[in-house]
């Protein structure tokens, strides 16, 4: 009995520390003008000795030599540099809290196909990991469920806001399809060839049979709306309901793929529906297929850290993927790739990705622009201009940089507070000798 009422103990103090941890100020809200200041609006050129009037969410004025009304906050970043917020396009952010505990973890589902999951529905807006991401100059985030065939829908966010309403910009922001693999796992699997076929081919009929049936299902109900006196109204099914908005083109289709084989059998796939916006994620041999996917018109999400994928392939490949398809015309986004912990160092995969070939301003607009048109959500974010959002940061140099300091982040015209669990922690254990004396 006593030690059990101990380890309750135990796990509240646990608990409190945790929260504590957690604990932020509140964030500013109003009008800002940030002056003097070195702005990389990434759609407009550079703006030296620059101006932006902030009012509630949006961006008012940009430029130089702008009248700056009495009633703003004025921030001096004389010496300082303004960029659109970063955006990783390819996260659990919101979704993962711990990953060796499954219960801290809310992006799968039991399942093949599950397009009705929303993954909205189960972000987590006091994740620890949000305060430590967004401190860096990450505004926005894309975060994807991942389990099956089809694993349901991802969220667009705003790495701001009390709850997942407060944070989403897209709800339903792209269904994710995790493709069907006609490679081996690696050395341990000890499928012969024709078995790794076999089931590839039992996979692609599986996810072709629910896609049709989808389409079926849409085009049933369009009649039925056309015409609903005339016809029987059909019976509603919830994973067929959740496709509609797909097949329609309303919504994106994201297909996790890496290997070169598998990338070209998904781009096979992708041909006879033209009405569909397809984003592929991953690609981690996309240097190999880039002429393809330039002529397809597919915008991909990849990262610049990860291990070669062939023993005999140059180690500088993975820094160079995305640099190598941008310069064949693919539209990259930098990412991560789909973790919760590295979300913070997006801008520096998009460093390493412009120092091995993709050159700083396209690997600028990778993590601003690009996924904010491949989002479909470019007229509010992905660059500094009037009308949009804004989403912002300040720094003392390059944030492709290690050594370098973001000072402010803005996000939905909040002025965030620049504090996150990594900082008081820092703080708590920086003179831990001095009060153990």
């Amino acid at each position: 009995m006593k030690k059990a009422v101990l380890v309750t103990i135990t796990f509240l103090c646990m608990g409190v520390q945790i929260l504590f941890a957690q604990i932020t100020e509140k964030p500013e809200f109003g009008k800002f003008a940030i002056t003097n200041a070195t702005i990389h609006t990434v759609t407009n050129g550079t703006i030296e000795g620059g101006i932006v009037l902030i009012e509630d969410h949006t961006i008012t004025m940009v430029g130089e030599n702008v009248k700056i009304p009495t009633d703003y906050q004025v921030i001096d970043a004389s010496g300082k540099h303004v960029y659109p917020g970063f955006f990783d396009a390819n996260t659990r952010l919101g979704l993962e809290e711990v990953g060796s505990i499954d219960l801290t973890q809310d992006f799968n589902e039991v399942g093949d196909f599950n397009p009705h999951m929303m993954a909205f529905t189960a972000v987590n807006p006091n994740s620890v990991a949000i305060p430590v991401t967004r401190v860096n100059g990450i505004t926005n985030v894309v975060s994807i469920p991942s389990s099956g065939g089809i694993a349901g829908k991802a969220a667009l966010l705003d790495l701001w806001g009390y709850t997942p309403d407060d944070m989403a910009m897209e709800r339903s922001a792209g269904l994710h399809i995790e493709w069907p693999s006609a490679l081996k796992g690696g050395f341990w699997d000890d499928r012969s060839d024709e078995e790794v076929q076999k089931e590839y081919e039992e996979e692609l009929k599986e996810l072709n049979e629910f896609w049709k049936e989808a389409v079926f299902y849409n085009e049933m109900w369009r009649q039925y709306d056309l015409d609903p006196e005339g016809r029987k109204q059909p019976d509603k099914n919830i994973k067929m309901e959740a496709m509609r908005e797909v097949v329609n083109g309303e919504v994106p289709v994201i297909i996790s793929v890496n290997h070169e084989k598998n990338i070209k059998n998904a781009l096979e796939w992708t041909n006879d529906k033209e009405e569909i916006h397809f984003i592929f994620t991953g690609v981690n041999e996309g240097w190999r297929v880039a002429e393809e996917l330039a002529e397809a018109e597919i915008p991909v999400v990849t990262t610049s850290l990860y291990n070669i994928t062939r023993d005999y392939d140059n180690y500088q490949r993975p820094y160079q993927n995305a640099g190598l398809m941008a310069e064949a015309g693919v539209k990259v986004m930098i990412s991560t790739g789909e973790g919760v912990e590295n979300v913070r160092n997006v801008g520096f995969h998009a460093g390493y990705a412009a120092t091995y070939g993709m050159g700083k301003e396209e690997a600028l607009k990778a993590v601003t622009i690009h996924p904010a048109e491949a989002f479909g959500v470019a007229d509010e974010l992905g660059s500094i201009e009037e009308g949009k959002k804004a989403n912002l940061f300040i720094a003392d140099g390059d944030p492709f940089e290690a050594l370098t300091k973001i000072e402010h982040v803005f996000i939905n015209g909040y002025k965030i507070p620049m504090t996150s669990r990594h900082d008081q922690l820092f703080e708590q254990f920086l003179d831990r000798d001095a009060v153990n004396r």
